[in-house]
């Protein structure tokens, strides 16, 4: 009976613990649902930039002036007609020959002009012997009108003397022995006065030159090194031994065109001795020159970054184990990379920059 009696005793407590597990659930059920606390990022302060150290050092300090040239030759000359608006009749050369002194390079078609002249001879021929009747009744003339007609006389001489003058200009010649580098006409062309009409030259004296702007000459001086790199031809050294005898609006000494205002002389140029050219170096052969108008060895130099001013102090930033202080310092050379600092700084210091 005890038996029975227990095992309804725990039949019930079962029943009781579904009731109040069902309750519960039930009334969870019915309660609202809590929202999800929202995850906030980390916020973490801003970092302060930390300004670049350098450290004061020494070197070989360098100002240099770069232009672009070319090679050419110490002895060359553009020749050129005096005479102009007539047609090439012949040409007696081509690009790279050789010629000596005195070669004809090309002349002119005067065949009108020579026409002309012949004319004007016979009509004075007639004209000479007008004047020898002329001055045999001189003492019968009046003295002014002798002397109108004997100026007559003289003009038209001179007339011939001029057309005369004017058929020798019709052929040019080389002026000198060499190589013609240059011909920049052909049969039938027309030209004018002063056109270029070809380039001789001694290819052996080449040289590297360029010509200059104002600002440039300024602070070139002969016997300052200069470096040169030929194009395709590797780099070679050697001094300014020649200024141009005047400057250029824009430098550079890659001109070429045509008309007067464009006739090269060696005078217009800055001249580079220097011992010899690479192989294969030709004339006309671009040019990269370097000239260093200022040289210090074991200079000591800082960034220009690091280099501060106010009003007229000058000053830098050091910074050691003792923290940062501000020394004044005396600048000298300066380049694009570098300040070269007299005094205020050793090297191995370290300098803060901006």
């Amino acid at each position: 009976m005890s038996m029975k009696w227990w095992m309804e005793n725990l039949s019930r407590k079962a029943g009781i613990v579904l009731i109040a597990s069902a309750v519960m659930l039930s009334g969870c059920s019915l309660l609202p649902n809590e929202k999800e606390e929202e995850v906030l990022p980390e916020i973490k302060p801003p970092q302060i930039s930390q300004r670049p150290e350098y450290t004061v050092q020494t070197k070989t300090l360098e100002s240099t002036v770069s232009v672009m040239g070319k090679v050419i030759s110490l002895e060359e000359e553009t020749v050129y007609f005096t005479t102009g608006d007539h047609n090439v009749m012949d040409v007696y050369v081509k690009s790279g020959d050789q010629v000596k002194a005195g070669d004809s390079i090309a002349t002119l078609d005067m065949s009108e002009m020579e026409k002309t002249l012949r004319m004007e001879r016979l009509a004075f021929q007639r004209d000479e012997l007008a004047m020898k009747e002329l001055l045999r009744t001189r003492d019968e003339m009046d003295q002014s009108d002798f002397e109108q007609q004997r100026i007559a006389f003289e003009e038209k001489r001179q007339k011939l003397a001029d057309m005369e003058a004017e058929i020798a200009k019709s052929t040019i010649t080389a002026p000198f022995s060499g190589t013609v580098v240059s011909l920049t006409v052909k049969k039938g062309d027309k030209v004018k006065a002063y056109d270029p009409i070809a380039i001789i030259a001694n290819t052996d004296m080449l040289v590297p030159a360029s010509k200059l702007t104002k600002s440039e000459q300024e602070k070139i001086a002969v016997g300052m090194e200069a470096i040169i790199t030929i194009s395709n031809g590797g780099t070679i050294r050697g001094k300014v031994k020649q200024l141009p005898v005047q400057t250029t609006e824009s430098g550079g000494g890659n001109g070429g065109g045509g008309g007067a205002a464009e006739i090269e002389r060696v005078e217009d140029f800055m001249i580079i001795d220097v011992e010899s050219l690479p192989e294969g170096a030709t004339r006309g052969i671009p040019a990269s020159i370097k000239v260093v108008t200022k040289r210090t060895e074991n200079a000591i130099v800082i960034p220009p970054s690091a280099l501060r001013t106010i009003g007229n102090r000058t000053y830098v930033q050091v910074t050691d184990e003792n923290g940062k202080r501000e020394v004044d310092v005396e600048v000298g050379q300066q380049t694009s990379t570098d300040v070269e600092i007299l005094q205020g700084l050793t090297p191995g210091q370290k300098v803060v920059g901006r």
